[in-house]
């Protein structure tokens, strides 16, 4: 079992006349499940066409209905991005994993209003995408540094995400999901949605969780695992080193009145019985001294 797609998914890329929709459709073809799991690409004026043996639609709302397309991967420049996302709320799509940095905060300001009371799941912008190992892979990830295993990782940080992949390997362990959420101001679905997630999960038996600087995400998510979670978790967050009202890597990435610090997340994260590194070079070996 996994979290959000697995090989029944069915993907369309939204930008897939793009080169960056392009080359990550390619390589999400390639990796496991993908020939069956990519179905159709959408670009306006483009419809008609193909990729990669791909069809390519007008609109979300028809590939969808060509195809039985639920999940959409957008790749769409940041002017046009949120736009983006909005037709594949309309279309009702089951999730929409948006990659695209630089999305204008008002647009997504706009775009999450209209979200209000939609069934569509979000994860992203700015984001690295969802990977289920040996089955399918949605997003820019390298693919060939995950396998199939007990341990889900849940990532603010596209890098880290990786980072945590390949440690857990280097220690014997694979992954059940993968899912960088994105380190934007106003994003998607958060650490504590994607925990839950997790919690729910029969084969995930316990949960990686990286986060950054700024906001309180994780702290609310680290409130929740002391009260709820069934399994362990262990914790990282990025920008120990980062002076107070600076921003570093993501746009939500900023800490002011001593809130939303690395610090302060690690006592809280602490304080609420998560196992925490403050090098992020011992994630793999800390997990592993866990489940012993």
């Amino acid at each position: 079992m996994s979290i959000l797609i697995n090989k029944n998914t069915r993907v369309l890329t939204q930008g897939i006349t793009g080169k960056t929709g392009q080359f990550h459709t390619k390589t999400g073809k390639e990796y496991a499940n993908g020939a069956a799991c990519y179905v159709a690409g959408v670009t306006p004026k483009k419809g008609g066409q193909s990729y990669e043996g791909i069809p390519i639609f007008e609109t979300v709302k028809e590939a969808k209905a060509a195809t039985g397309a639920n999940v959409s991967v957008i790749y769409v420049p940041p002017p046009f991005a949120a736009a983006a996302i909005d037709e594949a709320v309309e279309a009702d799509m089951d999730l929409v994993i948006c990659i695209t940095d630089g999305i204008p905060v008002r647009d997504m300001i706009r775009t999450k209003y209209k979200m209000i009371g939609m069934r569509t799941l979000l994860i992203g912008p700015n984001c690295p995408g969802v990977i289920t190992p040996d089955e399918v892979k949605i997003g820019i990830m390298p693919g060939h540094i995950h396998k199939r295993g007990p341990i889900g990782v849940l990532s603010r940080s596209g890098t880290l995400t990786y980072e945590a992949v390949g440690q857990l390997m280097e220690v014997g362990l694979g992954q059940s999901s993968c899912v960088g959420i994105g380190g934007d101001p106003v994003n998607g679905m958060k650490h504590i949605d994607v925990m839950k997630m997790f919690n729910d999960d029969p084969h995930t038996e316990a949960v990686v969780m990286v986060g950054e600087i700024g906001g309180d995400d994780e702290e609310e998510c680290a409130r929740w695992v002391k009260a709820n979670m069934k399994k362990p978790v262990i914790g990282f967050i990025a920008g120990l080193t980062a002076p107070p009202g600076k921003r570093m890597g993501h746009a939500g990435a900023i800490i002011s009145g001593g809130k939303g610090t690395a610090t302060e997340k690690l006592r809280v994260m602490e304080e609420c019985g998560i196992k925490v590194t403050r090098n992020p070079a011992e994630m793999g070996k800390l997990m592993k001294s866990v489940l012993k």
